[in-house]
């Protein structure tokens, strides 16, 4: 019997995912539907596949969002994380598993018993970061716990970026998943531990709260704490731990320019701007700054206002941005927040022939009670995209997703209820399937 599956979303994070899916789809007898509200966006995912459907599919409506998951014996929920838990919702009503790459959400945590009880699994943050980040932290902590170890520091890090050879602006950053997201970066503010003192830093100071650390492979790199790692303690079961970090990795440099276009105020999806796109950029940067700030030109009064150098990197990279600029926007936007969006979508272009590139760290520091011994576990992964091909993001992010709806579909993932990738029955068999395809984490011990 043919078995259903559903692609909700077809951005730039689905690519490879679909891509693993119609490949299968004949081996496995599978049927592929993506839905996107950008009909050719589908189309192009599926390229007229035999054993795949695209169509123009607008999630608030909920006849048709019904109808499409009625038919699916799996969804792969690719979309972005507000419409997280309706889709959840839906899935467990209509008897249907559920992945998705986002974050679990306490909502859906709500609906552990009755995909119990059906028999469901609602499966979240099986993409890159969270994800792959989940499964290699499981594999070694399962790793040490065997050994007796206790994990008394864990830091983890990730990010997206361009790869060494393909620095092709003087931000050195990409856009190769959802630029809102990168836009937005911050917006909640960072919580962690570092030895034994809890660290809670407000939204408009995450950037400001950047730190080098060496990473194997990359030379000196930048991190910035990304949301709330507390959770993480509990999560992972560290009862004992004094430091648990959960970092984003940048190039050095991006933390000090990001803090500036946040000083602004310029991530703002808040306030709605009449007109937007007859303003140029410079009037848009203008808007942000006090009445009083003083200087001949808007370059001069934001570097004023800012406390910068006008001649220093970081107005350079803000000028090189185009936040000067007298052209005009140009485009239908309503919130600075969309501004920037588009903004970054275009001066941080991933071109044809540069390639992107993912970063994941791991570093425990484990204590072995019976002997006294002391030892530093690092996991690194360094993935590099296609020039011209399937991003080192789309890749990462989909194929795990990709590889567990397989699994669900040919009958071979017994777990039921509402999870995260760090149990077993996953992170064994996507981990193996993973290292298939070149993603895989070389690791050491360091004796303290």
């Amino acid at each position: 019997m043919t078995r259903n599956v559903l692609v909700m979303g077809a951005g730039q994070s689905s690519p490879y995912l679909i891509k693993y899916l119609l490949d299968n789809a004949e081996k496995h007898n599978w049927f592929v539907t993506v839905g996107d509200r950008d009909l050719k966006l589908a189309q192009s995912r599926v390229k007229n596949h035999p054993r795949g459907l695209a169509l123009r599919m607008d999630i608030n409506d909920s006849e048709m969002r019904k109808s499409q998951i009625q038919k699916a014996d799996v969804v792969v929920n690719m979309l972005a994380p507000m419409f997280q838990e309706m889709v959840a919702i839906e899935c467990v009503h209509n008897n249907t598993h559920m992945i998705s790459v986002s974050y679990e959400g306490r909502r859906i945590r709500d609906l552990e018993m009755d995909a119990q009880r059906k028999g469901l699994l609602i499966l979240t943050e099986i993409g890159l970061d969270p994800g792959i980040d989940h499964m290699a932290a499981a594999a070694m902590i399962d790793t040490i716990r065997e050994k007796g170890g206790v994990v008394k520091s864990f830091e983890s890090y990730g990010g997206g970026l361009p790869a060494l050879d393909s620095l092709i602006n003087p931000l050195k950053y990409v856009i190769s998943w959802n630029p809102r997201n990168v836009v937005m970066a911050g917006e909640s503010g960072a919580q962690y531990l570092r030895d034994g003192k809890i660290k809670i830093i407000p939204h408009h100071y995450v950037f400001l709260n950047s730190w080098n650390m060496e990473v194997d492979g990359l030379g000196t790199m930048e991190a910035y704490p990304n949301r709330d790692s507390l959770n993480y303690k509990c999560l992972y079961g560290f009862e004992k731990a004094e430091t648990v970090i959960r970092g984003t990795l940048r190039y050095p440099g991006w933390s000090e320019t990001w803090f500036q276009i946040v000083r602004l105020g310029l991530p703002n999806e808040e306030q709605s701007i009449p007109d937007l796109k007859n303003y140029t950029w410079a009037e848009l940067t203008e808007m942000f700054l006090p009445l009083q700030a003083n200087g001949s030109s808007i370059e001069e009064r934001t570097a004023n206002y800012l406390g910068l150098s006008p001649t220093g990197a970081i107005m350079s990279n803000l000028r090189w941005l185009g936040l000067f600029s007298n052209e005009k926007i140009g485009v239908d936007v309503e919130t600075s927040t969309e501004a920037m969006t588009y903004l970054i979508s275009k001066k941080l272009k991933l071109t044809p022939d540069a390639r992107d590139m993912v970063v994941l760290v791991h570093r425990m520091m484990v204590e072995y009670p019976n002997s006294n011994e002391k030892e530093l576990y690092t996991a690194s992964m360094i993935h590099n995209g296609e020039r011209g091909g399937f991003t080192a993001m789309s890749k990462t992010v989909g194929l795990p997703a990709a590889i567990v709806a397989k699994l669900l579909l040919q009958n071979e993932l017994p777990l039921t209820g509402c999870h995260i990738p760090t149990h077993p029955a996953i992170y064994q068999p996507v981990l193996k399937e993973l290292k298939e395809h070149d993603i895989a984490f070389t690791e050491k011990v360091e004796k303290i």
